[in-house]
């Protein structure tokens, strides 16, 4: 995957979006919304894999959105025809769809399919996702708990990030993350950062599984709204990455790390996390 050729394609004014999906509805609902968040931008709506072939014929298009289950093709079919046959060098595929967790466990999503998303989050959500693809935005002052051995690829990804405008805590065990969580319980900051980011693999004694299992478990008892963790992993097995997302991994960026994959995902479980989180606190305070 080429960081040059996904910038290029996406860093337009005027980018052309592709709504993939059997329901009218459904594809109206998010034309609306691409419209007014991202005047300027050209949607291109299909209802069939036939048609979004078709269009795909037209011109360039700088970003897809497909459901999965189409009236006369699997969406992954089509996301691995335009892989194939689509003259840019990448397209960023996303799948939009009810059964993402589900998915994510069984590890049924190929290597067409740049990311996914979960319907249950809602429309508006499902914007800022794209937006984070076409038109990246700056997260200023985000605090982010990273939790890194390696101090060469700590160091690379800590610029990357403060490069969006996070704060970054960056600790080398998950002894030392869990020590920084406990500290801001105790300072009546709950949960503390807004976002976790991971290795899987550390020297130390504890994995990037234990660190999930203790933030999700009894000890710590937050929910993925609350305090959302990335899990970043080199382990390409299956069973072993399913595990990660039923320990409680928001979601994982596989190795080696592509920075706008990246950060397009950090940004945008910050950004759902900290909705989630008002929501709550609003609905405390009345």
């Amino acid at each position: 995957m080429s960081t040059v050729a996904i910038t290029r394609h996406l860093s337009s004014e005027n980018p052309r979006i592709m709504v993939v999906d059997g329901s009218k509805v459904v594809r109206r609902m998010i034309e609306q919304l691409l419209v007014k968040e991202l005047p300027g931008a050209t949607v291109i709506s299909c209802e069939t894999a036939a048609e979004a072939r078709e269009a795909l014929q037209e011109g360039v298009v700088d970003l897809v959105t497909m459901a999965l289950r189409l009236p006369d093709q699997d969406g992954l079919e089509l996301a691995h025809y335009i892989r194939e046959h689509t003259p840019q060098a990448y397209i960023p595929i996303i799948v939009v769809s009810g059964d993402v967790q589900e998915r994510l466990v069984d590890r049924s999503f190929t290597d067409d399919v740049t990311d996914y998303f979960d319907k249950s989050l809602g429309f508006s959500a499902l914007t800022a996702f794209i937006r984070g693809y076409v038109r990246p935005e700056a997260e200023e002052g985000g605090e982010v708990l990273y939790v890194e051995d390696s101090k060469v690829v700590a160091l690379a990804t800590r610029r990357m990030l403060e490069k969006h405008g996070l704060n970054v805590t960056h600790v080398i065990s998950v002894e030392d993350a869990l020590a920084h969580l406990e500290t801001d319980r105790a300072q009546g900051n709950i949960p503390g950062p807004d976002m976790v980011l991971t290795d899987v693999y550390l020297k130390s004694g504890l994995t990037g599984k234990d660190l999930l299992q203790k933030v999700r478990g009894p000890e710590f008892g937050y929910a993925k709204a609350q305090l959302p963790i990335l899990v970043m992993t080199g382990d390409d097995n299956p069973s072993n990455q399913s595990d990660l997302i039923r320990a409680g991994a928001n979601d994982l960026v596989l190795k080696p790390i592509e920075e706008r994959l990246l950060v397009t995902k950090l940004l945008f479980q910050m950004r759902v996390g900290r909705q989630m989180r008002d929501r709550v606190e609003g609905k405390s305070a009345t």
